[in-house]
């Protein structure tokens, strides 16, 4: 069998649909199983391959849809532009997602999803820009400074924020600085909800972090990829942190696609089961 025969018969178990964007969510997680499947044999950059890809992106756009209603009471703008914002985030999620990780598509996107929202508002809710640090220290000077408010019972000094948020006095300063190009408004702040009733601005904005439960398995990780060896240290760190396909990491080594491919599932099957065995 040829080479073009056989990317025919492995693309020739993907059904045709004519507008994926209407397909129910349902629906949608069963098919989205079946394109992953095939997306991860076929070969980047090829018809098979787009056509994969791309009925993936419209078949799950409701994620995007989904995602993006939480956030309409802080829309400053169009609601579609904060769908064609999570849209980046779905796309980044197909291109990282393996059927391997065994966990359903849908509660591995949405992460992405809202990451690229809350971004979005973070890069754009300044009424005057400043660096991205400083955008973040205004975020911990507020958390610092309501802790020790709590705490002490009083407005804390320059000195004690410095110590609790490990930054100097003049870091903390220009923090503080920074923080009158942001207009905010309380989270106390009643606003009117869809009941005719009042509620407070916290009650649509408030949400745990989830992210801080990865805290252990990032310290536990950190170890065993130490151990790896050089090249597949190398491979995590251009799929993972340089975010390269698996066709670009080959040209950094000189191997095929495929090879990549073999030796990053074998790389993450190892920190997966020393992970499974610390827990």
């Amino acid at each position: 069998m040829t080479v073009a025969e056989t990317t025919e018969a492995r693309t020739s178990v993907l059904p045709e649909i004519v507008n994926p964007s209407r397909v129910a969510p349902k629906d949608a997680r069963q098919l989205s199983r079946l394109f992953f499947g095939q997306l991860a044999v076929l070969e980047e950059g090829t018809p098979e391959y787009q056509y994969a890809r791309n009925t993936l992106i419209e078949m799950n756009i409701s994620l995007v849809r989904f995602a993006a209603a939480r956030f309409r009471s802080r829309s400053q703008g169009e609601m579609e532009d904060i769908v064609q914002v999570g849209t980046i985030g779905l796309i980044k999620a197909i291109d990282r997602f393996e059927l391997t990780r065994e966990v359903e598509f849908t509660s591995f996107a949405v992460p992405y999803i809202v990451g690229e929202i809350k971004r979005f508002f973070r890069d754009t809710s300044w009424a005057v820009h400043v660096p991205r640090r400083l955008q973040e220290a205004r975020v911990h000077l507020s958390k610092a400074t309501e802790e020790l408010c709590s705490r002490l019972g009083r407005t804390p000094t320059v000195k004690e924020l410095s110590q609790l948020m490990c930054l100097s006095e003049e870091e903390v300063n220009e923090a503080r600085l920074a923080s009158n190009g942001y207009a905010s408004s309380s989270l106390d702040a009643a606003i009117n909800s869809s009941n005719d009733g009042e509620a407070a601005l916290a009650d649509f904005i408030g949400a745990d972090d989830t992210a801080l439960e990865l805290v252990e398995d990032f310290s536990a990780l950190a170890p065993m990829i130490a151990d790896l060896d050089e090249r597949e240290r190398r491979i995590i760190h251009l799929r993972f942190v340089d975010e390269l396909t698996q066709a670009q990491i080959g040209e950094h080594l000189g191997v095929s696609q495929m090879h990549v491919s073999r030796l990053l599932s074998r790389t993450l099957a190892k920190l997966r089961a020393g992970m499974l065995t610390t827990h």
